[in-house]
């Protein structure tokens, strides 16, 4: 929609997906009075467009012959092809994978499942979203049979008189919400938040507990054990909408505030005051994030922390219950609709005969004709390459040689590779490894819908026109399907996309099917499930009945376990990783923001004072961290605001200053969610204050083009 008029929008960067208006012609972006963020934006939003004309900008595809060179649209999808069927032929249908990213729109996740399956016949497909939402989706769906991060609009976080904050830093990672904090704050709320760092949330809150790394489940089921033995327990909501509180009651039994501070070093009296405020509230919150659910026992940690909901009360309640915060931008939609391994549409179950009926029966295939359930993202790209792993890998919206961990395993693993086809925007730190590199559209140049941290189904609109020779990524994988024999179940039209998404997801868990893009326009966006086309939408899950076959939601008992791996004469101390303000997900797009850039030009490590002396580090320095896996080198930041045993590095760089090449990559046993947030590592001092860091950047030394980055 070339002109002048403003075109309604959303940022394309996290999960509340502010309004924004855009006019394309001269390029200018204003935020929009949308309910999410009411007028306002954080730097990420601000500078959004700087990236629409970026001299990097991806404007043709390119192909590898000994190097990577400009290529026809043909020739491009040619290759493909050929290197699709010649590896089927050869190793059978899962020689041939898919992996996504929680950025695509619904419509792409959708159709993108849906190429795997009916186009590729294969059951290796999963996405970026198994490294940031998936524990706690398992915990929730576990809980309440159903997994939606916030289940209450996030207005409802200002009108709450408690908010328990755990592993959640909204004030730098999505300043927009902390309008919401401080809403709650103006009116006499009381936030305690949970966190190894004294973030800027967590400076702000009314009570900081700062427990040791990997420690957050024992201090969940000491809190819950206080509230059972102090009476704040609702013994009537339990009785009446709840199962398996006594097997809970047991297993906390043992988690008493003495042996709970021993192991988390959170002290006793805070424990008893952090009980206190919730079981005295008259509505009360508990929100999980990232910090508790990237561990590999994340799954556990957060079920500790909804048996403390339930067992105050809180879920269904008004301005209460239990959430947790999505973080990518279409993290809640992207797991929704059949990019994950073993999901199909609205939360279909690939395992379920039923499930596979329907879905099977609105894309017109045999149901006998779908794959089952495949293999987890880190473990299928674990097993690129090997005999019985995937040989030929399409990426779209994802970067795992800088977002996945234990980055050295997971870049040799992809140099084992047959075929690697890689769509994004820009020569990412992935795409530079590419057979194939396909310039697809960025957020302003394609339509679609997102589903936002709340629930709520809103509208991508196209404001600008992509560049001549870009493709976006439902023209590409409906081309691909022609030409692999299966067009006839394509179309590349958003809307009918969505359309057909939407009889998909009918009757499912995720059912948007009286969700069009019609309603979303008169009603700045639908929360699902919305089953019918005069069903007003749901807002708020879980007032009368949980998801479960009985309405009833379940307590599960869950025990302390330590970290996979642990601090040792070698490597003695401990690193956790994270976001910053500036930057997003794997920096492909805000590292080349040229505001963004020069506000946080480099990756940097913070260190205890105390720490920093043992190692004889100032601030400024550059020090290497190593682990059992890998280096990084970070510029030092010196404070008390970490703990003393706890190194913080951001993971948004690549090359020389990749926190991921760090990371452990065991796995939650039921999310397969790797263990993001506790490694061993050492430290040493590698430079001054006046030294510059190596190049962040990774190599780019088999394509005749340069990375701008």
């Amino acid at each position: 929609m070339p002109g002048t008029d403003h075109v309604a929008t959303h940022c394309p960067y996290c999960s509340l997906q502010c309004g924004i208006r855009l006019v394309s012609d001269p390029v200018d972006l204003t935020p929009d009075d949308f309910p999410t963020n009411r007028g306002g934006l954080c730097a990420k939003g601000w500078t959004a467009a700087e990236l629409l004309g970026h001299p990097g900008r991806l404007l043709t595809p390119l192909v590898r012959t000994d190097r990577l060179r400009p290529a026809s649209w043909t020739e491009a999808l040619d290759r493909i092809t050929a290197a699709i069927q010649a590896s089927q032929r050869r190793y059978g249908p899962d020689s041939v994978g898919c992996f996504g990213g929680g950025g695509l729109t619904n419509e792409k996740a959708y159709l993108l499942g849906k190429f795997a399956r009916v186009a590729l016949r294969t059951s290796a497909v999963d996405y970026n979203g198994r490294f940031c939402m998936s524990s706690a989706a398992v915990a929730a769906n576990r809980a309440f049979g159903m997994d939606r991060g916030l289940p209450f609009p996030l207005a409802d976080i200002a009108e709450t008189s408690a908010l328990m904050l755990v592993g959640a830093n909204p004030l730098a990672t999505m300043p927009p919400a902390a309008r919401y904090l401080d809403a709650g704050k103006a009116n006499g709320a009381t936030h305690i938040v949970i966190d190894p760092r004294t973030t800027a949330t967590a400076a702000r809150a009314d009570l900081h507990l700062q427990p040791a790394v990997g420690t957050d489940l024992a201090l969940a089921n000491g809190i819950l054990h206080v509230a059972i033995r102090e009476g704040y327990a609702d013994d009537g909501y339990i009785t009446e909408r709840t199962t398996g509180f006594d097997a809970v009651r047991a297993s906390v039994a043992g988690y008493w505030p003495d042996r709970v501070e021993r192991i988390t070093g959170v002290p006793e009296h805070r424990i008893k005051q952090a009980v206190r405020t919730l079981g005295e509230a008259g509505s009360a919150m508990i929100i999980t994030a990232r910090g508790a659910e990237q561990h590999g026992n994340g799954t556990d940690t957060t079920q500790a922390f909804i048996n403390l909901a339930l067992a105050l009360g809180l879920p269904g309640r008004p301005m209460s219950g239990y959430g947790t915060m999505t973080g990518q931008g279409n993290g809640q939609g992207g797991r929704e609709h059949g990019q994950k391994a073993d999901q199909l549409p609205g939360y279909r179950r690939l395992a379920d005969p039923a499930d596979r009926a329907h879905v099977a029966s609105v894309w017109g295939v045999d149901p006998a004709e779908l794959p089952g359930p495949g293999l987890s993202a880190f473990e299928m790209l674990d097993r690129l390459g090997t005999e019985g792993g995937v040989r030929v890998l399409l990426v779209f919206g994802s970067n795992p040689v800088v977002s996945a961990p234990d980055r050295d395993r997971v870049l040799n693993r992809l140099r084992t590779l047959d075929f690697l086809v890689v769509s994004d925007i820009f020569l990412s730190e992935t795409a530079v490894e590419a057979d194939v590199v396909l310039p697809t559209t960025q957020w302003a140049e394609e339509d679609g819908t997102l589903t936002t941290v709340e629930g709520r189904v809103v509208r991508r609109r196209r404001a600008v026109t992509p560049p001549l020779g870009v493709r976006d990524d439902l023209a590409m994988l409906t081309e691909l399907a022609g030409r692999l024999g299966r067009g006839r179940f394509f179309d590349a039209d958003p809307r009918r996309v969505f359309d057909e998404l939407r009889r998909a997801s009918a009757g499912g868990i995720a059912d948007y099917n009286g969700i069009s893009y019609e309603r979303i326009d008169r009603e700045q966006g639908v929360f699902w499930p919305c089953p019918s086309n005069d069903h007003p939408g749901t807002p708020r899950l879980f007032t009368e009945r949980f998801a479960t076959p009985d309405g009833r939601a379940r307590f599960v008992p869950v025990e302390q376990r330590d970290p996979a791996e642990a601090p040792d004469r070698d490597y003695p101390c401990v690193l956790t990783t994270g976001r910053t303000m500036q930057q997003y997900q794997s920096g492909t797009q805000t590292r080349r923001t040229p505001t963004l850039a020069a506000a946080v030009p480099e990756p940097c490590a913070e260190l205890h004072p105390d720490l920093a002396r043992r190692y004889g580090v100032a601030d400024g320095d550059l020090v290497e961290l190593r682990s059992r896996r890998g280096r990084g080198v970070f510029r030092a930041v010196v404070t008390d605001g970490v703990r003393p045993d706890t190194v913080f590095a951001p993971f948004h760089w690549g090359g020389s200053s990749s926190a991921n090449a760090l990371t452990n990559p065991v796995l939650d046993p039921l999310s397969r969610m790797p263990a993001f947030k506790s490694c061993a590592v050492s430290i040493t001092r590698v430079g001054g204050a006046t030294d510059p860091l190596p190049a962040v950047a990774e190599p780019a030394g088999n394509t005749d083009l340069e990375d701008p980055c």
